[in-house]
């Protein structure tokens, strides 16, 4: 897995996060806005470091 995201920058954005992790926009939002997903809101654009994207997939690989 890591080999995989180590071709995208550090911090991504909500359309390059539903590419990695093949989910819709929707979810993509209601992760970012619930938090589930470690983001920064700059303005109108979420934000999201790529080590966050590895918390969520470790600590939800199990669901």
């Amino acid at each position: 897995m890591e080999s995989i995201l180590s071709k995208y920058p550090d911090i991504i954005d909500v359309k390059t996060m539903c590419n990695i992790l093949h989910i819709g926009r929707q979810k993509a939002y209601r992760l970012l806005k619930t938090n589930e997903i470690y983001n920064k809101r700059i303005g109108n654009t979420y934000r999201i470091p790529i080590s966050s994207l590895w918390d969520y997939i470790y600590n939800n690989s199990g669901q």
